[in-house]
């Protein structure tokens, strides 16, 4: 038996206010080795593994138990790494409010599982246990609700087998490494009925629920066109993490940090930091930054699809890792721009980079009106031939704004009222088709075409595309 570890829209309209005014004027050799390292063995063993049921599923869902307006949410913690942590201190900061506890912390590292343990006790803060494995986290009757902040290989397995074991689940974004675990996810949650969150904050920022309010009505006519960016200018490298000293093969399970991954790489503390920058980890700007704009833009739309069309292509124009001695090259782009087709006709443009930080401004332009997101505010400013039917309208000071704090408490509203969360799976899951697909596209040099009721991908000459999965490829 594998030893499985783990790893590191409704809105409270009191907190709206909305005012209607009028507008205002290194090294190259990685490749080398991960081919020599990747064995056609490695690859059946994993595949095979990954046949064999999930934790859970040989027995009915358990139910969880049942949360009432006042009681007490149980929390627990599995991957406690910098996100991990971010959640766990802002979580434990309003644990008053929300009316939630800290009971229990799960890492691979024993350093991060220990520093997570004492923070959560601290001041008061109540017993919490650090259980070294996430399925014997699960198994704890106390524990209602698990925040998800491992690597991404790991959100799938940890997040369904917490369903099914009748926890509700926040899980970080991307919600899923490849777009066959999506629809996993999407079929427990459904199955199971437990509330699921995908740590994509800016869902719970009111200004694209206003756009989204504004879309329904009609006010912009039917949609057109829509755009958005999320930049970054990082000149040693985006995401090339300080390697700590205590990030030792003896601290860290590697295996159990691996998991699914078929790739057969030692020990790494550069993989472990910096796993961002490596594709059998990570889809890249695709995975990290992507989803935070992917997120919002779609629910502005009012009427979340599902992709009919993905095109997408990436660049690495600076090769910025050279700035960082001694790590590896990144594997993903530095760079990246995917253009979304829908069946309603709507087009999506989406770009994101780590070396420029200038980026595309919030927009959705429908055949009447644009409306412009930006700051806490929502404009919108006819078309000229509409001039004289559609009136031009600014709506500011809309609260609350991006904030994880607030998208963990609207997490806990939903659990308790048993309602859909800001990023739900009905959401999340449409947005994952697209990073997926994105990645596939860019990845494969082929436009990529979904069909939603089959949940097949095809060219455009109809020939099936076989999903990314572990062991696709050496890369993986």
């Amino acid at each position: 038996d594998h030893k499985f570890v783990c790893t590191s829209a409704t809105l409270n309209t009191s907190r709206v206010m909305e005012k209607k005014s009028s507008p205002m004027a290194g090294p190259a050799t990685r490749r080398e080795f991960i081919k020599k390292s990747a064995t056609a063995a490695a690859t059946v063993a994993v595949v095979n593994q990954f046949k064999t049921p999930v934790y859970g599923q040989a027995q009915a869902p358990a139910a969880g138990r049942v949360i009432g307006a006042n009681d007490r949410i149980n929390v627990a913690f599995v991957g406690v790494g910098g996100q991990g942590m971010a959640h766990l201190r802002t979580i434990k900061s309003n644990a008053g409010d929300n009316n939630v506890a800290i009971v229990a912390v799960c890492d691979v590292s024993k350093h991060r599982a220990a520093e997570a343990k004492a923070w959560a006790e601290k001041d008061n803060g109540g017993a919490c246990e650090s259980i070294p494995d996430y399925r014997k986290l699960l198994e704890k009757k106390d524990v209602d609700a698990v925040v998800v902040a491992t690597v991404d290989h790991w959100h799938t397995k940890i997040s369904v087998d917490g369903m099914n074991a009748g926890k509700h689940i926040y899980v970080e974004k991307p919600m899923t490494r490849y777009l066959g675990e999506a629809f996993e996810i999407y079929d427990t949650c459904k199955k199971t009925g437990k509330i699921l969150q995908v740590g994509s904050q800016g869902c719970s920022d009111v200004k694209w629920h206003k756009a989204a309010e504004l879309c329904k009505a009609g006010k912009i006519g039917q949609l057109v066109l829509g755009q958005g960016s999320y930049m970054r200018n990082t000149p040693k490298g985006e995401w090339n993490y300080g390697i700590q000293s205590w990030a030792t093969a003896e601290d860290i399970d590697w295996k159990a940090w691996k998991g699914p991954v078929v790739q057969n790489r030692p020990f790494s503390a550069d993989d472990y930091f910096r796993w961002r920058k490596y594709y059998p980890y990570c889809a890249g700007l695709l995975g990290d930054l992507f989803p935070h704009r992917l997120h919002p833009l779609v629910l502005a739309t009012g009427n979340p699809e599902f992709p009919r069309r993905v095109v997408c292509t990436g660049a690495k124009p600076i090769k910025s890792d050279k700035k960082t001695p001694g790590t590896p090259e990144r594997d993903v782009p530095e760079t990246v721009g995917a253009l979304v087709e829908f069946p309603s006709g709507y087009q999506l443009v989406v770009t994101s980079s780590t070396v420029s930080e200038q980026g595309l401004r919030d927009m959705i332009q429908g055949h009447h009106a644009t409306l412009y997101m930006g700051g806490n505010r929502v404009e919108l400013k006819p078309e000229r031939p509409f001039a004289e039917d559609v009136d031009e309208a600014v709506f500011e000071n809309l609260a609350p704004g991006e904030d994880i704090k607030w998208h963990e408490k609207n997490w806990f509203e939903s659990i308790r009222a048993n309602k859909q969360p800001n990023a739900g799976i009905e959401l999340a899951v449409r947005v994952q088709t697209i990073v997926s697909l994105a990645e596939m596209s860019e990845r494969l040099n082929v436009a990529c075409i979904f069909d939603e009721k089959t949940r097949k991908v095809t060219t455009d000459s109809g020939r099936e595309l076989k999903l990314l999965t572990y062991g696709w490829n050496e890369l993986s």
